[in-house]
């Protein structure tokens, strides 16, 4: 569990880098649920995938194609969509925007090891 940042001020976030136009920030997490911000440039992909993870993402800014299961979808700034574990789900980026990412469990895989 990560104790160490109970709050997490927007000055202070980290980004990576995980795809052309595309960058993330991890913003809270312990073994049951993460946090992540995405940032996303015009036309930038979140390219179709799956995961074990149950997802709930939120539309911060922006608007968003996107697919979950097979469906298709515009979604703009203050829609929500969830990809329940193991279905393929996508997005593309019409405007900039910004996503807000909820995992159960968290994403081990977003995690850098040092």
């Amino acid at each position: 569990m990560q104790t160490n940042n109970v709050f997490i001020e927007n000055e202070i976030v980290e980004w990576e880098q995980v795809a052309p136009g595309v960058s993330r920030s991890i913003l809270a997490f312990e073994d049951s649920l993460m946090l992540v911000k995405v940032k996303f440039e015009k036309q930038a992909i979140g390219v179709l995938h799956q995961h074990v993870h149950v997802q709930i993402s939120y539309v911060e800014s922006g608007v968003f194609e996107v697919e979950v299961g097979g469906v298709k979808k515009i979604l703009k700034k203050g829609d929500t969509f969830f990809a329940p574990s193991n279905i393929w789900h996508g997005v593309v980026c019409l405007e900039e925007g910004v996503l807000l990412d909820s995992f159960s469990p968290m994403r081990k895989d977003f995690l850098k090891i040092i």
